[in-house]
């Protein structure tokens, strides 16, 4: 079977989405070895700027595993891991209070997140059938149908790279959110603020390699399509 070259499309994706994976590990771990300097844990800081901005009707709960902090929309609850609610660290409190920009977004009708949460269920549809379809009619290429399976799985696919590009300025803005909240109600100290801004940097950046990858993927399958004609 000869070499498909165009798997090589995808390393650059590759090698940025390990990099980014290693730096959010290495700043998660580096910043929950320091506390804050007020003791004040993730849990607080969700609640206090939730309070504040009269979103007291959304409750936090517990989620297992690590960095699985999320805010849900549809259920109007916030998920906060244990080293992240119960921790008093510079990477507890950065991410809750990023999680917290989240719900804040979802308050003012921030129009990227709504459209993401749109695009939520319509992309786990798309992108489980994207891949059969298109390779199913990359086999059978020849006969009538074949083209149009491809360019339908590339259609779907399409929608999963759109979803990746809308979460960019929805994850940027929260992170933007998180900084100035932390620092308008006096909840990190001056200086703190230097080890948030690292963790949510190194967190945006699997955003933009997911976002990179996928656009890779696009035209990779592109070119596996020209390549049938």
């Amino acid at each position: 079977m000869p070499f498909d070259w165009t798997f090589l499309l995808l390393v650059p994706g590759m090698i940025v989405a390990a990099y980014a994976q290693f730096q959010v590990s290495s700043a998660y771990k580096a910043y929950s070895k320091v506390r804050t300097k007020n003791g004040i844990t993730g849990a607080e800081v969700a609640r206090t700027l939730l309070d504040s901005n009269g979103l007291s009707t959304i409750g936090i709960e517990g989620v297992a595993g690590n960095l699985t902090d999320h805010y849900d929309p549809r259920s109007k609850v916030m998920r906060l891991s244990q080293g992240v609610g119960q921790q008093a660290s510079i990477a507890a409190v950065g991410i809750a209070a990023h999680e917290t920009g989240h719900a804040i977004q979802d308050k003012e009708g921030y129009g990227p997140l709504r459209f993401r949460s749109f695009m939520v269920p319509i992309t786990g549809f798309a992108s489980n059938l994207a891949w059969p379809l298109f390779f199913l009619g990359f086999f059978f290429a020849q006969t009538s149908w074949g083209f149009a399976l491809m360019d339908l799985g590339i259609v779907l696919f399409s929608l999963a790279l759109l979803f990746n590009i809308i979460t960019l300025p929805v994850e940027f803005n929260a992170s933007k959110r998180a900084v100035e909240a932390l620092m308008d109600n006096h909840l990190i100290l001056p200086g703190e603020e230097i080890g948030v801004k690292k963790v949510l940097r190194a967190a945006a950046l699997t955003y933009v390699a997911a976002a990179l990858m996928s656009l890779l993927t696009l035209l990779r399958l592109l070119i596996l399509r020209g390549s049938r004609d």
